[in-house]
């Protein structure tokens, strides 16, 4: 019986050093993710702005209106240039 348990034991603590290894690796991976996001969301910001700035500078679009998409609701915004 004592064998049994101390059997169980040591398969526990493997899985369980596993399950912390496969735990470290996927906090890594979404740490890594939440950095690509947060990349892509200020790659996003500026080219929206950049967009924003020569809509208003480009001579010959006085009265006609341009769709631009907002970030933030997947919606669609009409903007008069």
């Amino acid at each position: 019986m004592k064998q049994q348990l101390e059997n169980r034991l040591k398969e526990l603590r493997s899985e369980f050093e596993s399950g912390q290894k496969a735990l470290a690796d996927f906090e890594i991976k979404q740490t890594n993710l939440r950095n690509t996001l947060l990349r892509i969301s200020g790659a996003i910001q500026v080219l929206e702005e950049e967009l924003a700035k020569e809509s208003k500078v480009e001579p010959g679009n006085s009265g006609q209106s341009e769709v631009f998409p907002e970030p933030e609701h997947n919606n669609m915004k009409v903007v008069e240039t």
